[in-house]
């Protein structure tokens, strides 16, 4: 599961989002070696690419037209200097709501197989986690609309796409825009905003063959108060597992207020309210073939595996049984949920047509909890599965500030815009977990298990409580400076004030060794870069730029016994972006190289340990094409070379090993088909996806197999004059088939729990439908 959070960073008035930990009984050390991300064991706008910013917070003017990539649009999260994608030296990808709705992405999780290279998964303990460019978890920022609030392995929650404008992926180390733990890149959730001008509403709803349903209704518009819009989404869905008990209720409101004063000051406020509460599915136990036989799932896993409460027992060849491909090994009793409340409110002025500046001041409560077991381990002398039981709460408090400065001015007659930031936050966050090393556990039969309930004769749970309060001041520059019109010189320098306290008690009143401590870091990150544009929307770039985070453990796990130094990273990275046939067609590439020292491995979910690098190398290309109106092709293609250097692992030397969830090729292809001139237009279309083998734990020994899946889909658009509602301009319903091969693959594994994985669902129906007016 997780700890959490930490400073915010923020570059516009946009609204701002919000968002877990985990653990297994391998052998039990003490909590402050834990996994962050685990049971804290103890402890926008869019422009055209040649468009100016607008200096001040006056309506916004029509957007540029949606490319086959996006490029035109701005991320926040990748610069603070406005630059569309295309424009930004960097791999950034922008996954909006049209996106979403046609691919049928419905969380944010799914929305990640809209991005090159990307991989995600709900573990329970760290739902919404992502792998991209060799790095996977914590490693990779999750900002929500552009504040980071902790590691994601402690904060990330399941989350539905609906209330989102967009999700923005930036690939590679950029502390210069979100500060710690930005190695891999990062992940930006941003809300619908309010529009100015007429009132639209929407609504749409789902229903899938699982039992998984989902509602949404959205509006936006102009109030009757003069230069009053507002935004407000409201959702509720359950998300329906194949696994038998599982499933989580999702509720969402979300609610923006702009108010333009005059045409150069603009305030807003805005609010979200976020509920989660459910059962979960902690994976599913690898066991020997010899005792599967004929039911041993072939394609899914292979390779041999240790048990995870031994650490010696060798599980090999490794299978999943096809008779518990839906089998739940939880607790009957088990619960696991959220709450989370974000308040925000601030104002963007234009002090000269050239100068503007925006504030944004922001208050997050979340409350967490976990109550489960959690670690399903085969027992090779009495083919049964041993369960452990595990519980922690969060309480968890961020509040912060940031004030943004945006010029726009020349040096020497050459175009130069400079974007400043200040930051100041306050992270707050309690943790109260199973104490005492006791660990309740027991044992059920591998294919009827017992669900039985938590508490077990060892008594009732014992509390261990762990405090932290991280304390961030940061400021930022980056400039942009055009030598000539094809040429120019981006770049920033980021200077962070880290000051991290923690304290706590054990459930037997005694204080736990090395606190209460105080420890103080002072990072500078930096990118540097250029972009080439010898022929309008054909851009030439490369960069260089830096991260870090904490060495040798998660950043609400550190103590003086561990290391509480800093890692550093840094990326070389060259690139092309192309939009090209009057914009019906759009390529990209990218070649990389990352290499991030002092790293920290999980090694079980209450231990980890150094390794003395990791050195990832990789191609990303990804192109899309509209070669007729009602056409759309587009593919992708990501390779990637992810080792470990100077590694030791439990006394073996695993240098060269391929970190956990990391996959060597990973292919997306989509095609669409509209028919547009009959009476109720038909679009067609379909998608395939292909994922290489990926490893399990860092030893290497458990492959989780490469898959291919496929999912088709047909919309139909009903004409307004065919409805029967009075005022509802058009309708749409969608029918689609997700994994129409109903393949069994095993999609994503908690290093923490290194012989269970994670299934991904079978072949499902769903059918909804959306009416806007």
């Amino acid at each position: 599961m997780a700890q959490t959070t930490a400073p915010s960073n923020s570059s516009t008035i946009e609204p701002v989002i919000v968002g877990q930990p985990k653990r297994k009984p391998a052998k039990r050390v003490p909590a402050e070696t834990s996994h962050p991300g685990q049971h804290a064991r103890v402890g926008g706008r869019t422009r055209a690419a040649t468009a100016k910013p607008a200096p001040g917070p006056a309506p916004a003017v029509a957007e540029a037209p949606r490319t086959p990539l996006n490029s035109n649009g701005v991320a926040a999260s990748a610069s603070r200097l406005g630059l569309t994608v295309r424009e930004t030296p960097a791999s950034v990808e922008i996954v909006d709501q049209q996106k979403m709705q046609q691919e049928g992405y419905r969380t944010t999780t799914e929305a990640a197989q809209g991005a090159v290279g990307v991989l995600s998964g709900d573990a329970a303990g760290a739902p919404a986690g992502f792998s991209m460019r060799g790095f996977t978890g914590s490693s990779i920022n999750t900002l929500y609309n552009g504040i980071w609030i902790g590691p994601q392995d402690i904060t990330s929650r399941v989350m539905d796409s609906s209330n989102l404008d967009r999700v923005e992926f930036l690939k590679g180390p950029s502390s210069l825009m979100s500060g710690l733990d930005a190695i891999g890149g990062s992940v930006n959730y941003v809300n619908k905003q309010p529009t100015t001008g007429a009132i639209k509403n929407e609504l749409d709803t789902s229903i899938d063959s699982l039992g998984t349903y989902r509602t949404h209704f959205g509006s936006g518009g102009s109030s009757a108060i003069e230069g009053l819009d507002y935004r407000v989404d409201l959702s509720q869905s359950k998300a329906v597992s194949f696994i038998d008990g599982d499933y989580e209720n999702l509720s969402n409101f979300s609610g923006q207020l702009n108010y333009r004063i005059s045409d150069t000051f603009k305030v807003f406020g805005a609010i979200e309210y976020k509920n989660d509460q459910g059962h979960a599915y902690w994976g599913t136990p690898l066991v020997p073939t010899s005792f599967s036989g004929p039911f041993s799932k072939g394609g899914v896993v292979s390779g041999s595996a240790l048990n995870t409460f031994d650490g010696v027992s060798v599980i090999a060849p490794v299978t999943v049984d096809s008779r518990t491909l839906t089998t739940n090994y939880n607790v009957a009793d088990n619960s696991v949920g959220a709450h989370e409340l974000w308040l925000r409110s601030g104002f963007e002025w234009a002090l000269s047509p050239d100068i503007t500046v925006k504030n944004q001041v922001y208050d997050y409560h979340a409350q967490r909890h976990w109550f489960d077991s959690e670690t399903y381990a085969f027992d090779l002398a009495t083919s049964t599965i041993d369960r452990d039981r595990f519980f922690v709460d969060h309480n968890q408090h961020v509040f912060g500030d940031n004030t943004d400065v945006v010029w726009n001015s020349s040096f020497f007659g050459m175009e130069n815009r400079l974007a400043a930031q200040l930051q100041v936050s306050r992270n707050d966050i309690k943790f109260t977990e199973e104490g005492g090393d006791t660990y309740p556990a027991d044992t059920v039969s591998v294919l009827n298990p017992v669900a039985g309930v938590y508490d077990v004769p060892t008594g009732p749970p014992l509390s261990d409580i762990r405090n932290n309060h991280l304390d961030t001041l940061a400021g930022s520059i980056e400039d942009r400076l055009k030598l000539t019109p094809m040429f120019a010189l981006i770049g920033g320098v980021r200077v962070d004030d880290f000051t991290l306290q923690r304290d706590g008690i054990n459930f037997d009143g005694s204080i736990p060794g090395g606190q209460p401590f105080t420890k103080t870091w002072q990072p500078v990150s930096y990118r540097a870069a250029y972009t080439f544009e010898p022929i309008k929307n054909l851009v030439f770039y490369s960069m260089y730029a830096t991260a870090y985070d904490p060495a040798a453990a998660g950043l609400f796990s550190l103590t003086p016994g561990t290391s509480l130094e800093l890692t550093s990273s840094r990326i070389y990275e060259s690139g092309v972006k192309q939009l090209f046939w009057g914009g019906r067609a759009e390529w990209t590439l990218a070649a990389y190289d990352i290499l991030r020292n002092n790293v920290y491995v999980q090694i079980n979910d209450t231990t980890s340990t150094l390794a003395g690098a990791i050195r990832t190398k990789g191609l990303e290309l990804s192109g899309a094409i509209n070669p007729i109106d009602p056409v759309k092709l587009w593919v992708n293609v990501a390779v990637t070379q992810s080792r470990y250097e100077n590694f030791v692992l439990n006394g073996l030397d695993v240098s060269g090993n391929t970190p956990s969830n990391v996959a060597p090729v990973i292919v997306n292809a989509g095609a669409s088909y509209r028919f547009n001139d009959w009476r109720w237009p038909v679009e067609i279309g379909g998608s395939v996806r292909h994922v290489g083998n990926r490893f399990l734990y860092e030893d290497d020994a458990t492959t989780m197999n490469a898959y291919t899946t496929a999912d088709l889909y047909a919309f139909v658009d009903i004409a307004k004059r065919d409805l029967p509602w009075q005022g509802v301009d058009s309708m749409r319903v969608r029918f689609r088939v997700r994994n129409i091969t109903n393949a069994v693959y095993a999609a994503w594994s908690d290093p923490g729990y290194p012989d269970q994985v994670y299934l991904r669902a079978p072949r499902t129906y769903e059918l909804s439908a959306s009416a806007k007016w």
